[in-house]
């Protein structure tokens, strides 16, 4: 029992102090035992946070390149800080990147739903528009001959970036994507994405890294280091005729993202652009002030916006002379979803919410929040 107790993961971690303008380092423990975390500061040598059990955490979240949230403080994780957790973690929470291609990014929610039950987790996602050049790059060992043909398809309109996570994540995604050539992945695995999704050996829906080098070298350039000044490609967000939704962290952690994307599309609604998002206090406060003094839950509102990741998705609907604002709120239902469940049972609250802070999603309440909302997540946090 001591030594299950005592087992810990410690990590190199960050956080940046808006107010004081300090880049604190730590070192983070954390006992899967328990479910508790330890901060040490490591320039003044003094614990900054006794052992302690922090709500809303899980094993799966403390990797490499993850932001944990750790009372209201998002808390990024740098690398391992010694031999034992990397060697543990390395393979059991291996990276990797993929790619959903452009045929399918209207499929995106049903691709989600079936990675997630395949045991990966969804560190991070963006849609993106792939220049000449990066796709180019992507397919660098192919023929030339057959490169000029993936190309254009990968640059023919806009892809979703993933980081995937899981046990032996690079051959795992391999496997689940199957042969290259759909006709090819039919006959061998029929179960596979390729087989499920793709049409032919070009348009094959999904692309993934096939080493470790490769992988991090494709994450760097798609998610890179937010220590680095090197930014990834730029979000696909229109900021015309949209609305804003948000998949609110607790649906996040409880691995809804996929569904709620799914209920969406097949409303008829087109996600323009898609991104994982760590809102701080400051900026949850800013964008939530709209509710300040109306709505009595506004600050739980706000700590639960800054309690974790969020996806943030421009949407857009396939009728363009649709009120896409009204209509999908209306998909959206009541902000409460045990009225949800009353009066409105096939909305994403219902289905999803548990309680009228943390139900689910955000949506934009007025035609003229629409634009703004989308804006100030895509235009102004993305590149803050």
């Amino acid at each position: 029992m001591s030594m299950e107790h005592n087992e810990k993961y410690i990590f190199e971690a960050e956080w940046y102090d808006k107010i004081a303008c300090i880049l604190k380092k730590f070192y983070l423990y954390y006992y899967p035992f328990d479910n508790t975390v330890e901060l040490f500061d490591i320039k003044t040598k003094k614990t900054f946070l006794r052992r302690t059990k922090c709500e809303g955490i899980q094993a799966k979240d403390f990797y490499v390149g993850a932001a944990v949230a750790i009372f209201s403080r998002n808390i990024r994780i740098t690398d391992y800080a010694d031999s034992t957790t990397r060697t543990k973690l390395q393979t059991k929470m291996q990276k990797t990147f993929a790619i959903i291609k452009p045929t399918v990014v209207g499929k995106l929610g049903e691709i989600l739903k079936y990675i997630v039950a395949s045991n990966f987790h969804v560190a991070n996602i963006k849609m993106v528009k792939l220049t000449q050049e990066q796709a180019t790059d992507l397919y660098k060992d192919k023929e030339k001959a057959t490169i000029a043909y993936i190309v254009n398809y990968l640059t023919s309109g806009p892809i979703v970036a993933l980081e995937l996570l899981g046990d032996h994540a690079i051959t795992s995604w391999q496997e689940l994507m199957g042969p290259e050539d759909p006709s090819e992945a039919i006959a061998k695995a029929p179960s596979s994405l390729r087989a499920c999704y793709g049409k032919d050996s070009i348009h094959n829906a999904v692309y993934g890294s096939d080493s470790e080098e490769v992988a991090e070298k494709e994450l760097q350039c798609f998610f890179p280091n937010p220590k680095t000044s090197k930014k990834g490609p730029a979000n696909t967000a229109t900021l015309e005729n949209c609305t804003c939704c948000i998949i609110k962290p607790h649906a996040v952690q409880a691995k809804l993202t996929g569904n709620i994307i799914d209920d969406v599309q097949k409303a008829g609604y087109t996600i323009s652009a898609v991104q994982k998002f760590f809102v701080n206090p400051f900026d949850a406060e800013e964008f939530l002030e709209v509710y300040k003094g109306v709505l009595p839950d506004y600050a739980a509102m706000v700590g639960e916006l800054q309690s974790g990741p969020c996806i943030v998705m421009e949407i857009k609907h396939k009728d363009d002379k649709c009120d896409v604002q009204g209509e999908f709120r209306k998909l959206c239902g009541p902000m409460d979803p045990d009225i949800a469940r009353q009066i409105r049972p096939d909305t994403l609250r219902a289905k999803y919410g548990k309680t009228k802070v943390q139900n689910a999603v955000h949506c934009s309440d007025l035609p003229e929040d629409g634009i703004l909302e989308v804006e100030y997540f895509f235009k102004i946090l993305d590149n803050s």
